[in-house]
This record gives structure tokens, C-alpha cells and sequence, in this order.
């Protein structure tokens, strides 16, 4: 293949390993023009149908499906006739008061329209008592009963939309769950965009500045846009046959641009090197595939180890941000390990062509000797460093101990988007409790009422009336006083009259519905201890199923919160077996472990700093909400564990070659640190810039987990890889490689891991 002197058939040295990742660059080199014609005919094809995907995405993924609250809202539905979706369509009067009689009448002319279509079942103004304020009358909201699914409104919702034309002098808002994964749908579109118009200039800039000339730059923009192309294209079909969150296309767009780009910085960066060394183009790009190229495959399987902690909690967001991940972070290895060298291949020398920076700027003398000086100034003062590091990082950890999770609503959109505006509206003018009660769906036993069913049906009403916490609870009943419990079962049997005030249309003759009202905010806690509470009285043989709004909020957290030291033990304890097999060292893994815990700590840190305590909220354009979504947690734990085992993974294979080499401690983390440090940074703060960008998006829970991102990639690659973890390295010594004798069977630590 090559002509060089001193080198073998695959373009190496004598002495240098050969395996399955150089013959596959040489197989990429002798068909590159068959591999581009094949990726340029995906892309083309998935970018027809990559637009398409937000659209197909029609649920939110926080509906904890087989719950009690969710069965017993499929069980409202069929016993009661309560409607499938509805929408709350919330007027402004600007001035106007829109409680009279007149107001209303005027109103309910202007729904004549919507009236009309054969989806609308019934509407009623919302009687729910008032806030006592003057501005409270200025507003008026309408339910709007529907006999579509959730999904099937979607695909109305335009039609719907027309239809609304408000009285003279008000404005109308949509809100409700349709108009709510209406506007998502609407600002993820709008995400991705902006995210690629902001994130791919900055990052084209910064790739500018480490490789100097454009067609290196381009490279590996291409290749994370290809890799993300690609991702939603195959989710078209996915989508189509399985309901995902609409969450997944905006984290595939970040995680497949961030890897993507990062990637190919590695294998760009190899190409160029092999190429100074005189390498021809063909043993270059082999080369490039047998190190760069491997060691990106292990970066994969680290970063999709730590997506598969999030297939624990089962929830549909989960396992749709699960699967977009592990998709996207496959395909990027895929093309970095095809479509590159195949680029690298008809480009060769001509990568380095096109130079828009002066060639003494990227040259590695002057950063060499920066890493230099830092090394050595962390092998001068590990004591200080370590105690004054990891005393910042567990201060930033602090925030965590109050942190107060819930569920995202209409507030995860900024205030322009009509169901936000529709939800702040609704809350400014009425009492949040009265709309969002829990609602007690009970069914006699053995399918009939009874004088006996009625009397224990009384007295769980007045255990429910009875319990702290509780502000009101309503029955049927309660429009029939001294009725006996013979007359209150016949009362029961009537279907008209099982569920007052729901406009019911079910035939079922053996259940009821009570509505409670709860003394506190439906997502305060101790709501959530007044469902437990609730849930754990004597239901008298009753068959009773807790539902509504505080319920599913409380199912849904439950579901977080039970699985979340699940999750964490099996990433970290999938984590420390593989570092332990790679590194063949106790203390090294687990150090690893404690550091991505520190750096994770206080990211989420600063991310309860910002949602939920308001600080630099106006900055970021957040609108803070007192409490952070019970989905990010997770989410950054599971990525950005996966990352950092990717770079832990790349400082100590350096560290670990140069010991087994010299036997010195001090020295081998030193030279460690001076050969990897420049591309973990790099590599980072290409994936802090992309990530980042999210921070100015639409969706809160993408803003929080932007920034959670981007603050736990920043803290690891800098403060932890290269000054806390070199420092530790100093202070233990060569307990670092103290192993048992099972642990080393294979020979030295130099072959093992990825080797850039």
C-alpha cells in the first residue's frame, strides 16, 4: 500500500500493532467514493423526512401509563363518558369585564363556529370560585369537551384555530394538553433551528481556531449534521408505527451535533498528525481508523452505557430520549468511522489547504508548553488543589439538598406561546386548587349499588372530609341530603347523576365520581402527602382509583424518584467495572466514580440555582418556576456520565502507558496530561458550545438540561481532568496501579483502552 521505507504492507513501523479498526480504514480508503455516494443518498432522502418528525410526535412522555391515576382516568372515560382531551379556551377582556351576563352571551356567539365541527361534544364556562382581584373579572375560560384522542386533536388543531374568533376588544387562548403538545411540537421545530443557527457558526469558528484551514473545519460539521439527518430520518419510521415523546428530536439534535462534531475533531486531528509524520494518504487514513477510530468506539459504548440507565424509569419520555440517544450517538460512530475516512481519503493533503489562519497559531509548541507549566504546577501543589477543589465542587453541591422536583406544564414554554399565556392567564383569575382537583372514580362491589355499597360509600366521603389536608370534597350526594341509604343507592343507579357537573354521557350504572380539593397548590408537596394520605384510607370494600391532575403528578414522580438509585447504581457500577477492566486498578475506577459525581453534583447544583431559585433566571431569559423538572436529573446524569468515562478514559490510558514505560508516578501523569489535554478541552468545548446553545431555546426543560450539560462537560474537563485528577494522582502514588494478581493476567496496562 505504501512505498515508504521501513514500513510493512498496512503503511506501520515494525512494532506497531495491527487489528480490525486498520484494516477497516483501508477497506473505507479503496472504496471511498462508493461510501460517500451511499451517505450522500441517506442524507439526501432523511433530510426529506427528518422536517417531518416533530409532527409525527404526539405525546409528551410523562403519562405513567398502568398507574392508579391513570386507570382510573381510562376508567372515567368509560364508565362515566368523560370526554377523551378537551381544550380550555381562556379569554382576555383588556379592561373589559367578562363576567356579566352580556359578556358571556357574546362569547358564547363567538364559539358558534367551533361549535359546528363534528369533533366538539359540549362546552360549559369554568364555575370554579374566583381569585379576589379586579383583574380576575377581565378574564373568562371556557372547557371545550372533545371526542378525539390527544392525537387525532392535534391534526384538528388548525381547523380548530380558524374557528376561534374572539368578541370585539378580547383575545382568546388555547390551552389544555392538544394546545400544549401543539406549541411543543411548534417551539421543538423552532429549537433545532435556532440551536443550528447559533450552535454551528460558534462551532465552525472554534474549529476554525484549532485547525486553521476550512476544509479540516467543514469536515467535522459535516459529519454531525449527517449523523443527525440520519438519526431523524430512521425516527420517521419509527414514529409512525410507536408513540414517542416530542422531546426526542431536540435531543437527538444535541447530542448528535455535540458527538458528532467531536468525533470527527478526533479523527481530523489523527489524519493531520499521521500525515506531518509523512504518512501516504491510503496508510493515513488506515492509520486514522485503527487509533482515532477505536477509541471512538469505546466512546460510544461509554456514552450509550450511560443512556441505558435512563431505560429504568418507565416512562415513555425516558425511553424515547433513550432511544433517540443511543441512535444518534450510533450513527455518529458509524460515520465517523465511514463517511470520514472516506472524506479524508479524496481530500488528503488538501485537508490542510485553504488556510484562514496563520500557520504559527496552530502550531503545538506554544500549547504544548502551556500544558507543560500546568502539569507542572499541579504536581508542585496536589494538596492545596485537591482540598481547595473539591471543597468548591461539594459548596456547588449544596443546592441539591433543597431541591423541590415536579412535573413540566405549560410553563416549559416561554410566555408567547398561546397555551403558556392560556395557563398564566387561567391562574392569574382562578384558584388553582378548584381546577385541578383529585378525582375519586368508586365502583360498588359486584357491579351494582346497593343500600349496604351506599352506607360504606357515605362513610368514605366522610373520611375523606375528615383527613388533613383536605378543603372540600363533593359528591352527588351532596344535593340530596337526608336521603337513606336505600335512596342514595337507587340516586347511585342513575347515570345522569353519577358525576355531577361532568356533562356525563356513560351508561354505567355502579360508579361515581367525588371531587377533593386539597388545602395546598397541586404541586406543592404537601399535596403530594395528601394523595398518599388519601390513598392509604380504608376504601370500605369499595373499588376505589385515585385520579386527576395531582395524582398523575405524584405517579409520575414516584416513578422518577423509586427507579433514581437504580439508575444511579447501575451506571456507576457498570462505569467502575469497565474502567476496572481497562486500567486493571482498584483506586483508579473508583476515584473516576467520586469525580463524576462531583462534577455532576454541581452542575445540578446550578441548574436548582437557576430554576428553581431565580438566580441569573433574567440573564438566561428562564422563566423560573420554583422547582426543576424531575426529568433532568436523570437525563444529565446518564449523558454526561458517559462523556466523562469517555475522557476519563483517554487521560488514564495516556497516564497508564507512560507508567508501565517508566515506572514513574509523577512523571507519567504529567506526560498524560501534556498529550491529552489539549483534545479533551477541545473536544469539550466543542460539545459545551453546541450543548450551550439550548440554554437559548424555547422549551424550560431543554434550557435546564442545556445548561446542566454544558456546566457538568465545562467543570470535568477542566477543573476535574486536568487540575483535581492529576492532583490525586500525584497524592496516591502507586497505590494508583495496585491491582490483585486476578486483575492482571493479560500483561501491561500499554495496550489496553483507547489510544488517540
Amino acid at each position: 500500500m505504501s512505498g515508504m521505507n521501513g514500513r510493512n504492507r498496512n503503511g506501520l513501523k515494525p512494532g506497531e500493532k495491527t487489528g480490525f479498526f486498520l484494516k477497516w480504514g483501508s477497506v473505507m480508503y479503496r472504496y471511498r467514493k462508493r461510501v460517500l455516494t451511499v451517505w450522500v443518498v441517506l442524507f439526501a432522502g432523511a433530510a426529506i423526512l427528518a422536517g417531518q418528525v416533530p409532527a409525527l410526535l404526539k405525546d409528551d412522555g410523562f403519562t405513567p401509563k398502568g398507574s392508579e391515576s391513570d386507570t382510573g382516568f381510562h376508567l372515567m372515560r368509560e364508565k362515566l363518558g368523560v370526554p377523551p382531551s378537551s381544550l380550555q379556551l381562556v379569554y382576555e377582556g383588556n379592561g373589559k369585564d367578562l363576567t356579566t351576563d352580556k359578556a358571556k352571551a357574546s362569547i358564547a356567539k363567538s364559539l358558534e363556529p367551533l361549535k359546528s365541527l363534528p369533533y366538539v361534544d359540549s362546552w360549559a364556562f369554568v364555575e370554579s370560585p374566583r381569585k379576589e382581584s379586579d383583574r380576575a373579572a377581565e378574564i373568562q375560560a371556557v372547557n371545550v369537551a372533545l371526542t378525539l384522542e390527544v392525537e387525532k386533536v392535534l391534526e384538528k388543531y388548525g381547523e380548530i384555530q380558524t374557528r376561534l374568533i374572539p368578541p370585539p376588544g378580547t383575545k382568546v387562548y388555547v390551552g389544555g394538553a392538544p394546545a400544549l403538545l401543539a406549541d411543543m411540537q411548534k417551539a421543538s421545530k423552532n429549537d433545532i433551528a435556532k440551536a443550528e443557527m447559533i450552535g454551528l457558526p460558534i462551532a465552525l469558528i472554534v474549529l476554525l481556531i484549532i485547525f486553521g484551514t476550512l476544509p479540516a473545519a467543514l469536515l467535522p460539521l459535516i459529519v454531525g449534521l449527517a449523523s443527525l439527518t440520519a438519526t431523524l430520518g430512521i425516527t420517521y419510521f419509527i414514529a409512525r408505527h410507536a408513540a414517542l415523546s416530542n422531546f426526542l428530536p431536540n435531543m437527538v439534535t444535541m447530542l448528535g451535533l455535540a458527538v458528532g462534531i467531536d468525533y470527527a475533531l478526533f479523527m481530523v486531528s489523527r489524519f493531520r498528525e499521521e500525515l506531518k509524520a509523512g504518512r501516504e494518504v491510503p496508510d493515513a487514513v488506515a492509520v486514522t481508523c485503527g487509533m482515532a477510530g477505536r477509541s471512538i468506539f469505546f466512546s460510544g459504548i461509554a456514552v450509550l452505557i450511560g443512556l441505558c440507565g435512563m431505560l429504568f424509569v418507565d416512562l415513555s419520555f425516558f425511553r424515547s430520549l433513550c432511544l433517540g440517544g443511543m441512535l444518534v450517538v450510533t450513527i455518529s460512530v458509524l460515520a465517523a468511522n465511514t463517511l470520514l475516512p472516506a472524506l479524508l481519503g479524496m481530500l488528503g493533503g488538501h485537508v490542510n489547504s485553504l488556510r484562514v489562519l496563520p500557520k504559527a497559531w496552530s502550531e503545538r509548541g506554544a500549547t504544548r508548553r502551556f500544558w507543560e507549566k500546568t502539569a507542572y504546577f499541579v504536581m508542585r501543589h496536589p494538596v492545596v488543589l485537591a482540598l481547595v477543589l473539591t471543597a468548591a465542587l461539594s459548596a456547588m453541591m449544596l443546592p441539591i439538598r433543597g431541591i423541590q422536583l415536579s412535573t413540566p406544564s405549560g410553563d416549559v414554554l416561554p410566555p408567547q406561546y398561546g397555551a403558556r399565556q392560556a395557563d398564566d392567564l387561567a391562574a392569574r383569575a382562578f384558584d388553582p386548587r378548584e381546577l385541578n382537583p383529585l378525582q375519586v372514580l368508586v365502583t360498588a362491589p359486584g357491579g351494582r349499588w346497593d343500600a349496604a355499597a351506599a352506607g360504606r360509600l357515605r362513610e368514605y366521603t366522610a373520611s375523606l372530609k375528615a383527613a388533613a389536608g383536605v378543603r372540600a370534597v363533593r359528591s352527588v350526594l351532596d344535593g340530596f341530603p337526608g336521603l337513606s341509604d336505600g335512596q342514595a343507592a337507587a340516586l347511585l343507579s342513575e347515570p345522569s347523576l353519577s358525576s355531577p357537573g361532568s356533562g356525563k354521557k356513560g351508561d354505567a350504572r355502579d360508579s361515581t365520581l367525588i371531587r377533593v380539593v386539597p388545602e395546598s397548590d397541586p404541586d406543592d408537596r404537601a399535596t403530594d402527602a395528601l394523595v398518599r394520605s388519601l390513598r392509604g384510607l380504608d376504601r370500605r370494600q369499595l373499588d376505589v382509583h385515585m385520579t386527576g391532575g395531582p395524582a398523575y403528578r405524584l405517579d409520575m414522580l414516584d416513578r422518577i424518584q423509586d427507579k433514581l438509585p437504580v439508575v444511579i447504581m447501575f451506571v456507576l457500577g457498570v462505569t467502575f467495572i469497565v474502567l476496572l477492566l481497562a486500567f486493571r486498578s482498584l483506586l483508579l475506577p473508583l476515584k473516576a466514580v467520586l469525580m463524576n459525581v462531583l462534577s455532576l453534583g454541581a452542575s445540578i447544583g446550578a441548574v436548582v440555582l437557576v430554576f428553581q431559585h431565580g438566580f441569573l433566571a433574567d440573564m438566561m431569559r428562564v422563566t423560573s418556576t420554583g422547582y426543576v423538572s424531575a426529568t433532568v436529573p436523570i437525563v444529565i446524569f446518564c449523558v454526561v456520565f458517559g462523556i466523562s468515562m469517555d475522557y476519563e478514559v483517554f487521560l488514564i490510558s495516556r497516564i497508564a502507558e507512560e507508567y508501565d514505560r517508566t515506572g514513574d508516578n509523577e512523571r507519567s501523569t504529567a506526560e498524560g496530561l501534556m498529550k491529552t489535554g489539549s483534545l479533551i478541552t477541545s473536544a469539550a468545548f466543542i460539545l459545551i458550545v453546541v450543548v450551550g446553545t439550548f440554554i437559548f431555546t424555547d422549551i424550560e426543560i431543554m434550557k435546564a438540561l442545556g445548561l446542566g450539560l454544558a456546566l457538568a462537560v465545562l467543570i470535568d474537563a477542566t477543573v476535574v481532568r486536568i487540575l483535581l485528577v492529576p492532583a490525586l494522582m500525584k497524592l496516591f502514588g502507586r497505590l494508583n496501579w495496585w491491582a490483585p494478581a486476578w486483575l492482571r493476567p493479560h500483561g501491561p496496562r500499554k495496550e489496553d483502552g483507547p489510544v488517540l
